[in-house]
C-alpha cells in the first residue's frame, strides 16, 4: 500500500515522497539524537502536547492529538523514515480535507504508517486531547512549519522522540 501512494505521490508532483538522504532503517545514532540534532521534535503523550527544539533551543509548544484507546500511538526515538509529503490522505481512514492538501497535509512519516501531521479544521477542537488514529496530528500551520524544517535541515538532523 505504501508503494502505490508513493507512487501515486510521484505521478501527481513528479517529485519523489523521500527526502535525499533517506534512512530506511536507522542504526547508526551517531549523526545526532535528541538536542543535539538541529531539530527535535518531542512529543508527550500524557500531556498530548509537543516541544519544537531548534538548534539546542525551545522553539514552540504545541497542542497535538496523538492515537486514541484501541489506536494508540507507539513511543519512539529515533530520526524521521524519509518519506515526507505536502498533500497526503489516508486510504484506511479517509476523510475531511484541508485546503486540497489531503487529510493529512505536511505529513513526515516516523516508521512505517506513523506520521506526524496536520489535520483538517474539524478536528482542531480536539488538539490537545487524544484523538487519532495512532498519527500525530496537529494544526496544519504548525505542520507546515515542522515539515519545512525537516525539509531544510535534513533528515540525518531531526530528531522524533514519542513518549
Amino acid at each position: 500500500l505504501l508503494q502505490e501512494l508513493d507512487q501515486n505521490y510521484y505521478e501527481a508532483t513528479g517529485e519523489s515522497p523521500y527526502l535525499e538522504g533517506y534512512l530506511d532503517d536507522v542504526t547508526d545514532f551517531s549523526t545526532c539524537s535528541r538536542l543535539n540534532c538541529n531539530i527535535w521534535a518531542r512529543v508527550v503523550k500524557s500531556t498530548q502536547h509537543m516541544e519544537l527544539y531548534v538548534n539546542g533551543f525551545l522553539r514552540n509548544i504545541w497542542a497535538v492529538s496523538t492515537g486514541v484507546r484501541g489506536h494508540g500511538t507507539p513511543n519512539f526515538d529515533r530520526h524521521p523514515n524519509g518519506r515526507i509529503y505536502d498533500r497526503y490522505s489516508s486510504v484506511k481512514y479517509p476523510g475531511g480535507d484541508y485546503k486540497g492538501l489531503g487529510n493529512m497535509p505536511y505529513a513526515v512519516f516516523i516508521q512505517g504508517g506513523f506520521a506526524l501531521h496536520g489535520t483538517p479544521q474539524s478536528n482542531w477542537s480536539r488538539l490537545g486531547s487524544r484523538a487519532s488514529h495512532g498519527c500525530i496530528r496537529m494544526h496544519p500551520d504548525n505542520g507546515y512549519v515542522f515539515n519545512r524544517l525537516v525539509r531544510e535541515y535534513g533528515i540525518k538532523n531531526v530528531w522524533i522522540t514519542v513518549e
